[in-house]
């Protein structure tokens, strides 16, 4: 039987998983490993510790289809939207940029539940807390090593997590790269920012008159979103939550300051927007160290794709 490792469960390795799964006839074992303690990736859902119901999507907030994709992946969008893991996105969002012939879906369970979709149609057997340190070749097998326990045996490798994290991994896998590919994956650039999701108790009223907004005039905050307004799935037992997505700049600037210090500077600029906000119950401060990819460049010959690479041999 041939086993095989995804080595992250974010958007990417999910749709792997599932689309291996699909196109292989024989026997798979198949495994999906990441580093973090669930799923999602730069599509995550954060839940409130007060209420699992009360959730926020914490990375993407809403998936757009161009003209271009709606033709070329229409199986993906048709299917998501038969599961009812995709919605039309019909809450207003002010300050959006539309093209013509876009269109934008929400994720009424959460945008992480794109992620569980697939890695439940794949069968994969997930695994968090697994954080690969290094992949060494052991009798035409690579055998991979991770952060604690002991190291595993897999015919075929794909990694989809970000480059710099693809190149901070030791073992003969750094034989694998030309000079010239380093140079081509160390060229690729990735944006940064924070996050900030703000859980309220049932019954809260936050009364605006959109779901979300683009910020243009603020140093620290781009973003806002009433989440539960957005995915329209408003209730009076569940409390609403709020996201905040801050600008890059801000997000360059304080990289490397404490989780805490952040959150107070983006409650700051928020009062600033929203003066007189009720009280959150709970709150969750995510950085994303590396949001999203401005130019991706050629990535190791034919794969384009700055969240995947993979390694193995003919099963």
């Amino acid at each position: 039987m041939a086993r095989v490792l995804i080595v992250g469960a974010g958007v990417t390795g999910s749709l792997c998983a599932a689309l291996l799964r699909r196109q292989t006839s024989g026997p798979l074992y198949l495994a999906v490993w990441d580093k973090a303690e669930d799923s999602g990736g730069r599509m995550t859902t954060a839940s409130s510790p007060h209420n699992p119901q009360c959730t926020a999507d914490l990375g993407a907030q809403y998936v757009t289809c161009t003209p271009h994709y709606a033709k070329k992946h229409q199986r993906f969008y048709d299917e998501l939207l038969a599961y009812g893991v995709l919605r039309p996105l019909t809450s207003p969002i002010e300050g959006m940029v539309m093209k013509e012939g876009d269109c934008n879906f929400v994720a009424p369970q959460g945008i992480s539940s794109i992620i569980k979709h697939y890695l439940k149609e794949s069968g994969a057997e997930v695994y968090f807390r697994h954080r690969v340190t290094q992949i060494n070749l052991r009798n035409d097998k690579w055998e991979v090593s991770k952060q604690t326990g002991s190291p595993e045996q897999f015919d075929l490798i794909v990694l989809t997590m970000p480059v710099p994290q693809i190149l901070q991994l030791q073992g003969d896998i750094t034989n694998l790269i030309s000079e010239c590919q380093r140079q081509q994956l160390e060229a690729v650039s990735y944006s940064s920012r924070y996050a900030l999701g703000l859980f309220y108790e049932a019954g809260t009223n936050i009364d605006v008159p959109w779901a979300g907004q683009y910020i243009t005039s603020n140093p620290c905050i781009r973003f806002i979103s009433i989440d539960n307004k957005k995915r329209n799935i408003e209730s009076s037992e569940i409390g609403p939550s709020l996201v905040i997505h801050t600008t890059v700049p801000f997000g360059i600037t304080y990289l490397e300051h404490s989780i805490e210090d952040v959150q107070e500077l983006i409650f700051q600029q928020l009062e600033n927007i929203l003066p007189g906000l009720p009280q959150p119950i709970a709150t969750k401060c995510q950085k994303w160290r590396h949001s999203q990819v401005p130019s991706a460049g050629v990535i190791l010959g034919c794969v384009k794709n700055p969240y995947m690479m993979a390694i193995g041999f003919p099963i």
